[in-house]
């Protein structure tokens, strides 16, 4: 195991950092370009999932505050169609604000034992009522109680608040279990841009990057 540094013991943590080993991959075989990135995305994560890589579905979504302040996170993907790449949560959320101060927004997939990343950006728009409560719906219980706190990102003063909120919830769902919280959204990136990024252990990246131009998308090498 290796040792945890400390900024006193280890003074030149760049070095340390730099000598970490990367690009140990075994990459599957390379798939054909596709006139869609929405296919090549999608056996990009078959490949993973028939890897039994962990949370293959799980991307980092980016967007920018009101001050135009970069923020990250991590969530997971909830589904792919001809629109765009699909994800969920609650509009009072720190993402939720975000989006709704600048609907714009990028994913990041990272598949680290296939060297494989995909970034997509584009435009977000919010799926129609049908759509937000057909994914509230479909989550369980507690994960329905908890998206409907409306408190994401709030200071918790005491975890015992939480564990009250959470059961007022769970108490409701169960008196009405149809119900959806007007305040969810499934929002879909459409996207502009998508990158394939493939490692090579002796640093021969490939990219390749598609460009949507109304309905239509091209597609080009780029250098890595």
């Amino acid at each position: 195991m290796a040792e945890i540094p400390h900024l006193e013991k280890y003074p030149d943590v760049r070095a340390w950092v730099r000598a970490i080993p990367v690009f140990a991959t075994q990459p599957p075989p390379e798939r054909p370009v596709t006139p869609r990135p929405q296919d090549l995305f999608l056996q990009w994560l078959t490949d993973a999932v028939d890897a039994g890589i962990a949370e293959p579905h799980a991307t980092t979504l980016s967007t920018v505050d009101e001050d135009g302040v970069p923020d990250a996170r991590t969530l997971l993907l909830k589904d792919v169609t001809a629109d765009g790449w699909w994800f969920s949560g609650d509009d009072r959320s720190p993402k939720g604000r975000h989006l709704g101060a600048t609907a714009a927004a990028a994913l990041t997939f990272y598949w680290r034992e296939h060297g494989r990343q995909i970034r997509v950006r584009g435009p977000v728009r919010s799926g129609g009522s049908e759509v937000c409560g057909r994914d509230f719906v479909e989550r369980s219980p507690l994960a329905r109680a908890v998206a409907s706190t409306g408190l994401q990102s709030e200071i918790l003063d005491d975890p015992r608040d939480y564990d009250r909120v959470v059961s007022e919830r769970l108490e409701a769902l169960d008196a009405d279990p149809a119900w959806v919280s007007p305040h969810w959204r499934a929002w879909c990136l459409e996207a502009t841009t998508v990158e394939f990024w493939q490692a090579d252990p002796g640093r021969r990246h490939r990219r390749l990057r598609y460009r949507r131009d109304g309905t239509t998308w091209t597609h080009e090498q780029l250098f890595p």
